[in-house]
């Protein structure tokens, strides 16, 4: 057994794959949180470990951390969940969902190809959890049947489909060359093989692959070679066997298109699987076969499909390539003099004076050696970020503690809120026409001057008022707060509840033993019954008592 952090540890393997070994694994303790599942101790899980090569590098480690949180949140019904992404020293691990059951591969390989139908309804379940992926922006790019686990829930299969975020975070600048490609050449695209943008387009693809493997048992490309697999996935077209019928043709069809925008969603393409399974069905009707026939409407391509990060389409690393215009008046002449760029200051002729920079002042942030920024002997950043992420995996360490130094033993000290002082508000002058300024004068019309208004006395000049200066307020009496580490005993509200229980008890027999008959019971040595029937007897001698007894009738005749 080999632990992992300090809460997984390892078990056997269950499998190895092109970036790391599967194994069966026990949970020891709770996860914290920052884990999507905390658990529970001695949960049985499943972890994979990355191989040396992937965790080694540190653009793989620095994908694995800045994807943490697009990873844990993916969740769906016919995704293996995962639980938490554990960093330890030079191991990348992800914590999953174990599912007991086999793989779609090794199920074709021992039962064969499957119905129609069957096919149509499985690859529609997939298709649902690809829909939800490129929802979230996060891309398969290696869809195939070793891929898709089969968990048995009522003697039905459910498909939930694994590896998400592996291709990503395989794919990094370190590992992944130019004449390279992430996943497998019997399921790859032909835009990831000629290394052109990729998008959602390619799970759609994947998918349009495995549902023909699931019809026939085998994918519809195979060579020699992987270069010769390749060459086909670009130029071939797949043959169509015999036993496929017309409606679940044209769904193969339309996911295999060499151009990546004719290829349906995912969203669509489960709808137009379903349709497809109720119209070749042998109890369907003719509206359901009808729709079927036609399932090439629904089958409408993403308008706006997720991109694969670090491809040319998402991070514009390469342009398109600028074709020169031909002919008219600006046309490009290579056999052209050489425009020469006018000078921009100093002597005609003269070269132009180099600009400088202005420093930067001493202190400011973003220089080397300050706070604000790096300086030179600075970790890198994502040597800071593994460095956190292993201090969540490892294991507490008990030491001594000052009681001086502890936050929970320091008294809380009260401060007092000083009030505000108010300033009155100071008015600002208005700035009027300075000396030397005249008013501009406007042309009006010629008016008779009207009559001198009579004589009014002066106005006596009001002394000046000042606001009154605001009344001091009395400080706010800060609320009492209790002891911040108050007095715990393990185990006294148990012993509390115990001794109420007990006194309850005897308070409870106490009433029974003086209120009951019990105790004349016990004297008399009668049973349950007989003491019943002594009852019945007393209540009814006790009714015809009330009643009282009965006067005889006086005779009617006379002697």
């Amino acid at each position: 057994m080999r632990p992992v952090g300090s809460k997984y540890l390892l078990e056997e393997p269950l499998g190895r794959g092109a970036t790391g070994t599967v194994w069966r694994a026990r949970q020891r303790e709770t996860a914290g949180a920052e884990a999507a599942v905390p658990g529970q101790p001695g949960e049985t899980v499943a972890i994979k470990v990355l191989k040396e090569e992937l965790a080694n590098d540190a653009d793989v480690v620095m994908r694995f951390l800045r994807e943490r949180s697009v990873l844990l949140r993916l969740t769906h019904p016919n995704i293996v969940r995962v639980r938490d992404l554990v960093v330890e020293g030079d191991l990348l691990a992800l914590v999953m969902d174990l599912v007991d059951g086999p793989d779609l591969h090794r199920h074709l390989r021992e039962n064969g190809p499957f119905t129609p139908v069957a096919a149509a309804l499985l690859t529609a379940q997939i298709a649902d959890a690809l829909a939800a992926s490129h929802a979230d922006g996060v891309v398969h790019r290696d869809l195939k049947p070793a891929n898709v686990l089969l968990q048995q829930e009522g003697g039905e299969m459910h498909p939930m489909l694994t590896d998400f975020g592996i291709a990503r975070l395989a794919d990094s600048p370190g590992l992944t060359r130019t004449h390279e490609f992430v996943g497998t050449p019997a399921y790859i695209a032909p835009e990831s093989a000629e290394g052109r943008p990729q998008t959602s387009a390619v799970d759609i693809y994947g998918a349009g692959i495995l549902l023909y493997e699931l019809v026939t048992g085998r994918p519809p490309f195979s060579g020699g070679s992987a270069l010769e697999v390749l060459h086909q996935h670009l130029s071939a077209e797949p043959r169509r066997p015999s036993t496929v019928p017309d409606p679940l043709w044209t769904v193969i069809e339309r996911c295999l298109r060499k151009n990546p925008d004719e290829r349906p969603s995912a969203e669509n393409l489960a709808r137009g699987l379903r349709v497809v399974a109720e119209g070749i069905g042998v109890h369907a009707n003719s509206a359901q076969i009808a729709a079927a026939e036609n399932v090439g409407v629904l089958l409408v391509p993403d308008p706006a499909p997720a991109p694969v990060p670090g491809t040319p389409a998402a991070t514009g690393d390469a342009d398109p390539t600028q074709v020169l215009p031909q002919g008219g008046a600006g046309a490009y002449d290579p056999n052209g003099a050489t425009s020469v760029l006018p000078q921009t200051g100093g002597p005609s002729g003269a070269a132009d004076p180099t600009a400088v920079l202005p420093p930067v002042p001493p202190g400011q942030p973003g220089q080397p050696g300050q706070p604000g920024g790096p300086g030179p002997d600075d970790p890198h950043p994502w040597q800071n970020q593994l460095r956190a992420a292993r201090d969540r995996n490892e294991q507490t360490q008990v030491q001594y503690l000052d009681p001086s130094q502890d936050p929970l033993r320091r008294r809380p000290q009260r401060q007092v809120a000083r009030p505000q002082q108010q300033q009155p508000p100071q008015r600002r002058p208005q700035p009027g026409p300075g000396p030397g300024y005249a008013q501009p004068q406007q042309h009006q019309p010629q008016q008779y001057a009207p009559p001198p208004p009579p004589p009014q006395r002066p106005q006596q000049p009001q002394p000046q008022r000042y606001a009154p200066p605001p009344e001091p307020q009395a400080p706010a009496r800060a609320p009492r707060q209790r002891s911040a580490n108050p007095m715990r005993i393990p185990g006294l509200g148990c012993l509390k509840g115990c001794l109420f229980t007990i006194v309850i008890l005897f308070v409870a027999g106490w009433l029974i033993w003086e209120l009951s008959p019990l105790q004349d019971w016990i004297g008399t040595g009668k049973g349950y019954w007989d003491q019943l029937t002594d009852w019945f007897g007393t209540v009814t001698g006790w009714i015809e008592d009330l009643g009282g007894p009965s006067e005889p009738s006086a005779p009617s005749g006379t002697n």
